[in-house]
């Protein structure tokens, strides 16, 4: 908070509060609470919490601490100050760098209603002295000050591989459906956070939504990060996935080979297969699969489907009915059965027939009569190698967990189609007719009554539920699932429009 100077002065503006026509000041907290709270309390943080723990007025009400402990009291590396009531933003302070003198920034947030994010103050010292101005006069600082000033959120996948080490380190791997804004150099204040949720209310699922956002201050306030929690809502933009490596195949590869060395119980690998073999499958095999199949034939970790990539097993057996739905002879590669109570799912690569091209992964439920009445896919990864570098990292994970197996399983129920993961917006393929992209001009060709949904700039994983959109047709029959470009757009053409 800065100085204990700056410290006595903010306390005593607070103080001089007390009498205010429309302001209650609550009773501040004792030095036995604040070395409760699981967060560092700064001395001069102390010095204004002792003597005021909140503020109450008309249009905001704030407390500088909670009154009760709970595990969300700090959760997200803030805490929540209080509210502005009548722009409905809530208020949240950097509470979490254990080397930081001073708490802060300070950011008032909205989730409904045109949400945003608004850097009032960089230390909380400024901040409640701006709070004890504007309730000392209202007409000294007038209202809350609009932000003149902006910064963009950039996809957090973009920082994680960017060249910022330090921003990199604090997001991790990113997440695709999460934007974060760096707050270290705001060119003044207050200063707008500008960002977009993923979803979008925009069009009717079928059902209820819930999606919301959730920020989160990293770094002690180094960093403000912005989920989009989506639930019930489609997307509504694309998201920024991880980059495949060039040598996916390569690194997959050696990552399997070193998790079934270190932990031969739960992570086992079948042989891989000879080029004299793979020249006799029923479907051409690229060189950068080959890498793969040469070296592994099967993946089986202990809590998820096993992957069996050679032919031959039961992954392998699909349901004539549903392999016609599916493209039929040369358009995928089934590797999976993934369970889910009494039904299955069939893992596959999608295979492009006219190039040979082995494309994007995805699972498709492997019962006809469930296929036809909810027809819905999961994108899994944008090639084989990529799901297995998936596969390896959750194995990786789960090998630090008492219960390997319990830890994989828990890391990807998405192996079974709308498990919980975001729902892809599918659009009426007329509405891509005239379009200048190929793949999208050619699904605009697909019958009538056809829906589309663009998984390449879709979450992997992801879900694409063709019957929640608002005008799939009314109890309607899936004739076939159309996959362009070795999957990258997937198409459901219903009874009607095949007729």
């Amino acid at each position: 908070m800065g100085t204990d100077g700056d410290a006595a002065r903010v306390r005593d503006a607070l103080l001089a509060l007390r009498g205010t026509d429309g302001v209650e000041l609550l009773d501040g907290f004792t030095d036995a609470e604040m070395d409760g709270w699981p967060v560092p309390v700064p001395e001069a943080v102390r010095t204004v919490l002792r003597a005021v723990g909140g503020v109450h007025a008309d249009d905001e009400e704030h407390e500088f601490g909670p009154r009760r402990l709970r595990p969300s009291s700090f959760a997200g590396g803030h805490w929540e100050v209080g509210s502005h009531l009548a722009t409905e933003h809530t208020v949240c302070v950097a509470v979490r760098d254990p080397d930081a003198a001073v708490r802060g920034p300070v950011v008032a947030v909205r989730q409904l209603d045109d949400p945003e994010a608004v850097v009032e103050a960089a230390r909380f010292a400024d901040w409640l002295r701006a709070l004890a101005v504007r309730l000392t006069d209202p007409d000294a600082d007038g209202l809350l000050r609009r932000a003149t000033a902006a910064v963009d959120a950039v996809p957090s996948v973009a920082a994680a591989e960017g060249p910022d080490a330090a921003l990199a380190a604090l997001v991790g791997r990113g997440d695709q459906l999460a934007d974060v804004a760096d707050l270290r150099h705001l060119p003044a204040l207050p200063c707008r956070i500008d960002f977009e949720p993923y979803y979008t209310y925009a069009h009717n699922t079928a059902d209820t939504g819930s999606s919301e956002l959730r920020f989160e201050m990293l770094g002690g306030g180094r960093a403000l990060l912005v989920r989009s929690v989506v639930s019930g809502d489609f997307l509504g933009r694309p998201v920024r996935r991880h980059a495949v490596p060039a040598d996916a195949g390569r690194r997959a590869v050696a990552e399997l080979r070193a998790l079934a060395a270190e932990h031969p119980a739960s992570v086992v690998l079948d042989p891989g297969c000879t080029d004299a073999e793979m020249d006799g499958w029923p479907v051409p095999v690229p060189p950068e699969v080959r890498t793969v199949l040469r070296a592994i034939g099967g993946v089986a970790v202990a809590g998820l489907p096993v992957l069996r990539l050679r032919p031959g097993g039961p992954e392998h057996e699909v349901d004539p009915e549903v392999h016609r739905m599916l493209g039929g002879d040369g358009s995928y590669w089934p590797i999976a059965r993934a369970a889910y109570g009494r039904q299955h799912a069939i893992a596959q690569v999608r295979i492009d027939p006219g190039t040979g091209e082995w494309g994007y992964a995805v699972s498709v439920t492997g019962d006809a009569g469930l296929l036809r009445e909810y027809p819905e896919l999961t994108l899994l990864g944008e090639s084989l190698a990529d799901l297995l570098l998936t596969v390896a990292r959750i194995a990786r994970r789960a090998a630090g967990a008492r219960d390997f197996a319990r830890a994989a399983a828990a890391a990807a129920p998405w192996f079974f189609p709308n498990t919980g993961e975001a729902w892809i917006l599918p659009e009426p393929v007329g509405e891509w007719s005239g379009a200048e992209d190929a793949l999208r001009a050619a699904a605009a060709a697909l019958p009538e009554g056809s829906f589309a949904g663009d998984l390449r700039t879709a979450p992997a994983p992801g879900d694409l539920c063709f019957y929640r959109a608002d005008d799939w047709p009314y109890r309607a029959r899936l004739d076939r699932l159309v996959f362009l470009g070795a999957g990258r757009i997937a198409a459901a053409v219903p009874e009607a429009a095949s007729s």
